[in-house]
């Protein structure tokens, strides 16, 4: 007669659950180490800025006869609405909203002349008429520095 051998193949549900604990412990307390959360703020900054460039566009190209302006600093950036746009000027400053403020030590500045005090406006067409500007434009440091670029037509993009 033969002889069966009871011969087990496989893990125990005991041996695949302590796996899966350990390797959530590991992605949980190492891997938020590994990245730094500057750099992501960098990312993240990077998009914000692009997302409220392209809303002033929007509200210039929306509103021919009134006027909306970024400030930029070292510290943030400032969004100002005008109610009547002269010439290239924005006149007769209608609201403004509250300060957007810049973490760490993170700021935007010119790609040009490296300057971080500037303004940003817009004409009725969605192009920008300050700074003048093509191509790679601006420049989101932190921990690395990443670009954000304008077209001559107008489109706002991250390179």
């Amino acid at each position: 007669m033969s002889q069966q051998r009871n011969v087990q193949l496989g893990f125990t549900l005991v041996e695949l659950v302590t796996t899966m604990i350990v390797i959530a412990i590991i992605a949980v307390a190492v891997l938020p180490r590994l990245m730094s959360d500057s750099s992501f703020s960098a990312y993240s900054l990077r998009s914000e800025f692009i997302s409220e460039l392209r809303q002033v566009q929007l509200k210039a190209i929306q509103n021919t006869d009134q006027c909306y302006q970024i400030d930029v600093t070292s510290s943030g950036y400032t969004l100002r609405h005008f109610s009547e746009r002269a010439a290239s000027l924005c006149t007769n400053q209608v609201r403004i909203e509250q300060q957007q403020t810049f973490s760490g030590n993170a700021h935007i500045a010119l790609s040009s002349n490296a300057s971080q005090v500037f303004s940003i406006t817009f004409d009725s067409l969605g192009r920008m008429l300050s700074p003048a500007c093509a191509g790679n434009c601006f420049n989101v440091v932190a921990d690395e520095t990443l670009t954000i670029a304008v077209e001559s037509e107008g489109y706002i993009y991250a390179p």
